[in-house]
């Protein structure tokens, strides 16, 4: 039974905050796995970005459509028998279960953890990102931390990307995903 798990292609998430590593941490992933990587803010509607662009809070709302894509990236992948990994905030437990469903149950995230203090100077020093420092506030406020949920893996940002990495992979391989 282990085995055929562990054979069969996954979908990942690695999510988290603005400004927790999510592209940079899920290309690494994507590279060590040998499976692609879709960067998570490219599905968003041209709504949503020119919203989080003014400093604009999104809604539920407004997010929906977006988890949609994705599900829909990960469904595809899947079918075709190829994993993927995918950088999303995930911020609710009703947007990741949403996900599940998309991916069918075969879905794990890897959450990317980090103190405020650490996130805001991340953000600060990212060039070209249309997701403003003062929106991290109202993320942290929407973010329900994904604790006791099942096929998790938590990981704590306080390292360099290839720390973080690492940390992530011992936890997919433990979760029996090896790509």
């Amino acid at each position: 039974m282990m085995s055929e798990r562990m054979n069969k292609p996954h979908a990942i998430i690695v999510m988290g905050v603005s400004g927790c590593g999510k592209s940079s941490v899920g290309e690494k992933l994507a590279e060590a796995l040998h499976i692609s990587f879709v960067e998570g803010d490219a599905l968003h509607p041209t709504a949503n970005v020119e919203k989080m662009s003014k400093g604009i809070p999104l809604t539920d709302e407004d997010r929906m459509p977006w988890l949609d894509r994705i599900g829909e990236e990960m469904k595809a992948s899947l079918e075709k028998g190829e994993g993927i990994i995918v950088s999303c905030s995930a911020l609710k437990r009703i947007y990741r279960d949403r996900l599940r469903a998309a991916a069918g149950g075969n879905l794990v995230f890897v959450y990317l953890e980090g103190s405020k203090a650490l996130l805001t100077r991340r953000m600060g020093e990212r060039k070209g990102h249309f997701m403003p420092v003062s929106l991290l506030e109202s993320q942290l406020a929407t973010l329900e931390a994904p604790t006791g949920e099942q096929g998790v893996v938590t990981v704590d940002i306080d390292d360099t990307v290839e720390g973080i990495e690492a940390t992530a992979l011992e936890g997919l391989v433990a979760l029996g995903v090896t790509g």
